[in-house]
């Protein structure tokens, strides 16, 4: 496998950094990873150069890119909700040092997965989405996912009645939190908007609607394929979840022939350990490879 390349490229009167790791044959297919969170290329625990050079060895070129602001790119640092410019800006930059390159799929985890889906709609060259933990995050969603999900699982767990019995619990904190999650809960979600193209100049989207609903609209529009991969045992992607199965377009459009599902129910966050990791790469893989 050829070694990785650093690339150097402009964005807006900036300059990004990237790491391509290309293939060893020819290749008209080629994945951007969309780093989450304020983090650089890498990602934690090496996960994004780890997934790299694994698709790399598979015929897969990845580019792996700092945001302005971020790493060891130029410029001020800016949210998820603001990188259309960058993205255009790596596509670019890939096809120009992949000769071939053609079709692009994004790969992203948590809010890379939501700024993935943002941007894709309106680049034709954005063929395909791997969406991991896609970040849907509202007060109230939360609020419902943690009552489901963790204080259910908390009632079952012999140890909490082992300190209940005990006196070693905070009764009064706990019951105060649980009051607060219950009134979050009951919040009403926000009418979703009329469609709108998400845009690609660095500007802020829609602020008209909550972000469930933009999720849902950029879902709406994109014409390629999907490819969402879940961890078990991680609350946001189960508050995602719990958001698609209350809604009957998402499970309409979830229920799509372009569209796959795969959960690790162990797995945590960011996909930590050896085995989840070579998962994803292999079920990254496998799905870029078979269309």
């Amino acid at each position: 496998m050829p070694d990785d390349l650093a690339l150097s490229f402009p964005c807006q009167g900036e300059h990004l950094v990237g790491i391509l790791s290309p293939s060893a044959t020819p290749a008209t297919r080629g994945v951007l990873v969309l780093v989450g969170g304020p983090q650089y290329r890498a990602g934690s625990h090496r996960q994004f150069t780890l997934l790299a050079r694994a698709l790399a060895a598979r015929g897969i070129p990845v580019l792996r890119f700092d945001y302005r602001g971020l790493g060891d790119s130029s410029g001020a640092a800016r949210t998820y909700e603001h990188i259309g410019a960058d993205v255009a800006a790596a596509i670019d930059a890939f096809q120009a040092a992949v000769p071939g390159l053609r079709e692009v799929v994004l790969w992203g985890l948590c809010d890379g997965a939501a700024a993935a889906l943002f941007y894709a709609p309106d680049d034709a060259r954005v063929r395909g989405l791997v969406l991991l933990n896609p970040w849907a995050r509202t007060a109230a969603g939360l609020a419902r996912s943690t009552l489901k999900h963790y204080y259910w699982q908390r009632l079952r767990d012999p140890a909490l009645w082992r300190k209940l019995l005990s006196g070693r619990f905070a009764a009064g904190a706990a019951v105060r939190s649980l009051l607060g999650l219950l009134g979050a809960a009951r919040q009403p979600a926000p009418a979703a908007p009329a469609p709108a193209a998400c845009p690609r100049d660095g500007s802020a989207p829609p602020l008209t609607a909550d972000l469930p609903a933009r999720l849902l609209e950029a879902m709406q529009r994109f014409p390629g394929r999907v490819l969402f991969i879940f961890s078990g045992a991680d609350l946001t992607a189960q508050e995602f979840l719990d958001m698609t199965k209350a809604s009957r377009r998402w499970q309409q459009l979830l229920a799509a022939p372009t569209v796959q599902q795969h959960t690790l129910a162990a797995a945590d966050h960011t996909f930590s350990t050896r085995a989840w990791r070579d998962q994803v790469a292999d079920w990254t893989a496998q799905w870029v490879r078979a269309w």
